[in-house]
């Protein structure tokens, strides 16, 4: 856990949960998901909980870590298709009864919905543990963008089995709760999402970072940070870039991220289009804050973690009015929203903030000043809650008996 803080917050007003908690993706891989997830088990952790995490084994050197009230089990895992560095974790219902016969949890939080993911679901029925589960990735809105769009209905269908045969789905938004519960998606709870404030500050703004990009002071600097594949949208932050380029020509977008689209973006587009690559911690956290303007035009996120990380740092942001930006974004107060999916509308409000530096300030001023309360401790008190309330209301319908392995 490196640097965890294992010190039990004062908040705590119950008896400490031992929570074990599943997911195919923890850092050092950077995503939303892996992100999440590490802030999940700091923050339990350090509210006097104790964690048992079960991932897929990274590379062959990886070991399992353990610390005051956390311990991780690793399992075999398998590559992701389109996903270099990720990996889906192998099939283990037999080896997470046993670890967890030998130390019951009192609930299992499943964060992906890979064969591990499935595999722990299927444990904690047959041993009769609360089991919760995460929505993180609208998997099957990828797959029109990979070339599988006949596998939609089956993956929107099997993502739907899988959380139904939980006790329930947690997810980040008002919308996507709406949207699931529509799509027939069982008691569907809310858990908003935290943004580390004190990492994303627009302190962070270091003007030798922007001299390497070629701007001074006030030059206006557009940001994304995203993976850079098919799914994520990217001729729209392109397009709208070159709308902006036309007010400003010594203007500069900076991508931060990496993925299977880098090489051709960066072939056609350099020099006025930077590619930074991959970026984290203090480093990630300078880019954010050296920038102006954050460009985001993701269609398929369930929250977007990079929209308020942007918003903390003190970024005038641009989005598509759905996912966070549609949860934490007040149009043309501490932000711009397009209407989703709305192309032209969207290049049209770019354009529009590179044209009015005294709004684009403003809107910066109120970003920050907006997601200042949005912290994990609150965020990580309300999981508890809903933890405690399913247990609660669930846990006296489990059945206690253990039984077969193979039985599901």
């Amino acid at each position: 856990m490196g640097a965890m803080n294992t010190a039990a917050s004062n908040s705590k007003t119950s008896a400490p949960l031992h929570i074990a908690m599943v997911t195919e993706t923890y850092p050092p891989e950077i995503n939303g998901v892996a992100i999440t997830m590490l802030q999940f088990a700091q923050g339990m952790v350090e509210r006097g909980h104790s964690i048992h995490l079960v991932r897929p084994a990274q590379h062959k050197a990886d070991g399992p870590a353990h610390g005051i009230r956390y311990s991780e089990t690793l399992t075999g895992g398998m590559p992701i298709p389109g996903y270099p560095g990720l990996r889906l974790g192998q099939p283990s219902k037999g080896l997470l009864m046993r670890d967890w016969r030998a130390r019951r949890p009192d609930i299992v939080h499943v964060a992906t919905e890979g064969p591990l993911g499935w595999s722990a679901v299927s444990a904690a029925r047959a041993l009769g543990i609360p089991v919760s589960t995460d929505f993180h990735t609208n998997f099957h809105s990828y797959t029109r963008h990979y070339g599988l769009g006949l596998l939609k209905r089956p993956m929107a269908a099997y993502l739907r089995r899988f959380h139904n045969r939980t006790d329930c789905t947690i997810v980040p938004t008002v919308t996507l709760r709406n949207e699931l519960q529509d799509d027939g998606y069982r008691d569907v709870l809310i858990v908003e999402r935290g943004v580390d404030t004190t990492l994303f500050h627009p302190s962070k703004r270091d003007m030798n970072l922007r001299a390497t990009w070629g701007v001074d002071e006030h030059t206006p600097v557009a940001l994304l940070v995203s993976r850079l594949a098919p799914e994520k949208n990217l001729p729209v932050v392109i397009e709208a870039f070159e709308a902006m380029r036309a007010i400003s020509p010594a203007s500069r977008l900076i991508m931060v991220g990496d993925g299977p689209a880098r090489a051709d973006l960066e072939r056609r587009y350099h020099p006025h289009v930077i590619f930074a690559g991959m970026r984290t911690g203090e480093d990630l956290a300078a880019h954010y804050a050296s920038a102006d303007i954050f460009l985001y035009p993701s269609l398929t996120e369930t929250y977007g973690n990079v929209t308020v990380e942007a918003m903390a740092s003190g970024l005038a942001t641009l989005a598509y009015d759905y996912a966070a930006a549609h949860q934490h974004v007040r149009h043309d107060m501490n932000g711009l929203l397009a209407p989703y999916d709305d192309t032209s509308a969207f290049i049209y409000m770019a354009r529009a903030l590179m044209a009015d530096p005294a709004r684009t300030a403003r809107l910066r001023i109120e970003a920050r000043r907006s997601v200042e309360n949005l912290t994990w401790e609150r965020i990580m008190e309300h999981m508890e809650q809903q933890f405690r309330e399913v247990l609660r209301t669930k846990g006296a319908k489990h059945v206690q008996a253990e039984v077969s392995p193979a039985a599901d």
